[in-house]
């Protein structure tokens, strides 16, 4: 939490976006509820407002882009992650 409170002044970050893991028919299921534990323990450690978005499919269209541009399998288990955050990313800047 200490390195997080550095890297939030050092970069001037004015928002954290956290992945809320929702089932398909948009019910909120274990995963989610541990996400919602850890950002309720991170908005008691912070200041930076904090901002849930639904993360559903990242995954699944992260590895569809990653199969498209010949990843090969293993290095696509070490880039999906990633892919899964921009597009993340790119879903909320498009939502605001």
């Amino acid at each position: 939490m200490a390195r997080l409170k550095q890297l939030l002044i050092a970069k001037e970050i004015d928002l954290v976006l956290i992945g809320l893991p929702r089932n398909m028919d948009g019910s909120y299921g274990p995963a989610a509820q541990k996400v919602e534990t850890f950002a309720g323990v991170l908005k008691m450690a912070i200041t930076v407002p904090i901002k849930m978005w639904d993360e559903r499919l990242t995954s699944s269209q992260a590895n569809k882009i990653l199969i498209q541009a010949k990843v090969r399998r293993d290095k696509r288990k070490e880039k999906v992650d990633q892919m899964a955050a921009a597009i993340l990313l790119q879903s909320y800047l498009d939502g605001i």
